[in-house]
C-alpha cells in the first residue's frame, strides 16, 4: 500500500548537510561523517524544553526530511549545517507508516 508523503519533496528547498559525530580525532577535534547532503524543510521557531536534568533548553528550530536520512542508525546525534549556519541536533524523530517504513525524519535543532 502506498502512503501519502507528509513532507513532500516540493517543500524541501533549503540546502542542508547532516553530520554524525563518531568520537575524536588525534588532535582532539570531533570526527564528523556526512550522513545526508541534500534539501530539507527548515523552520526557525524558538521554543523551550526541560531536559532530563531539569535544565531549560532553548531550541532554535527544526528540520524536516522526506523519508529516512539515516537508515543504518536509529538515533541521529551530531550537527546540521543549514544555509551556512551550524546547529547542534538536540533530538530526532522518525515518523513511521503503519507498515513500518519511515515517512519523514524530524530533527530538533539548538
Amino acid at each position: 500500500m502506498k502512503y501519502p508523503q507528509l513532507v513532500p519533496d516540493r517543500v524541501c528547498n533549503t540546502a542542508c548537510k547532516v553530520y554524525q559525530t563518531d568520537g575524536l580525532n588525534r588532535d582532539g577535534s570531533k570526527k564528523k561523517t556526512v550522513i545526508f547532503d541534500g534539501r530539507c524543510f527548515h523552520s526557525e521557531k524558538s521554543k523551550q524544553k526541560l531536559s532530563a536534568e531539569k535544565q531549560l533548553i532553548t531550541l532554535s528550530g527544526e528540520a524536516l526530511f522526506n523519508g529516512d536520512i539515516a537508515p543504518s542508525s536509529s538515533v541521529i546525534d551530531g550537527y546540521a549545517e543549514i544555509d551556512g549556519r551550524e546547529y547542534r541536533i538536540y533530538g530526532c524523530e522518525k515518523a513511521k507508516n503503519p507498515d513500518g517504513t519511515v515517512n519523514y525524519t524530524r530533527l530538533e535543532l539548538m
